[in-house]
């Protein structure tokens, strides 16, 4: 786990921060904890993502690194993400709205379908329902299945697609497997 701050700079804000993230750590001796300034940590993301499993930061640092993360993975349009609980979740696409794409259908909705997906998996977990858990991953793996052709892609991927285009091949992909797996065509 590894705390991202500027408590360098920002000593009361993000100096509090790492209070607790360091308090916090010692109840869990067995998870290794490291922290890295925002700034080492954008060019340490860039240069090897894949050195890191879980950052832990505040909202602006977050929104930062996230950004940057998707783009590493191809576009802001592939962020999924959910926010979840105990007891509640919030599916929502992780960079936010697009308002100057707004009415060109333009914009790319995978990160919001994929969104939805974690949603289905994470309420079948929690109700231990294997439709919500097959929905989640039919979602996913027809995400997967689009994004894999370029004709289908967005413009943000390099196509062409509009973003109802996107989504009816979406439908088009979980229906076709769902009408194979029940045997009807």
């Amino acid at each position: 786990m590894t705390a991202v701050h500027k408590a360098n700079v920002l000593r009361v804000s993000d100096g509090l921060f790492l209070d607790c993230t360091r308090a916090v750590a010692k109840d869990y001796p067995d998870i290794d904890y490291d922290e890295r300034l925002i700034d080492a940590m954008c060019a340490l993301l860039v240069r090897e993502p894949r050195a890191y499993d879980v950052i832990c930061t505040t909202n602006m640092y977050g929104d930062i690194l996230s950004d940057l993360a998707s783009e590493l993975a191809g576009s802001l349009g592939l962020a999924a993400s959910l926010n979840a609980g105990e007891g509640h979740a919030m599916a929502q696409a992780q960079h936010g709205s697009a308002p100057d794409l707004v009415g060109q259908d333009v914009a790319n909705p995978a990160s919001l379908i994929g969104s939805v997906a974690m949603l289905f998996e994470w309420l079948g977990a929690r109700r231990d329902d294997d439709a919500l858990r097959r929905a989640g991953r039919a979602i996913d793996g027809a995400l997967e299945t689009v994004l894999t052709v370029p004709e289908t892609r967005t413009r943000d991927l390099g196509g062409t697609t509009s973003t109802a285009a996107f989504a009816d091949a979406i439908a088009g992909v979980v229906r076709s497997r769902r009408e194979r797996s029940v045997g009807t065509i």
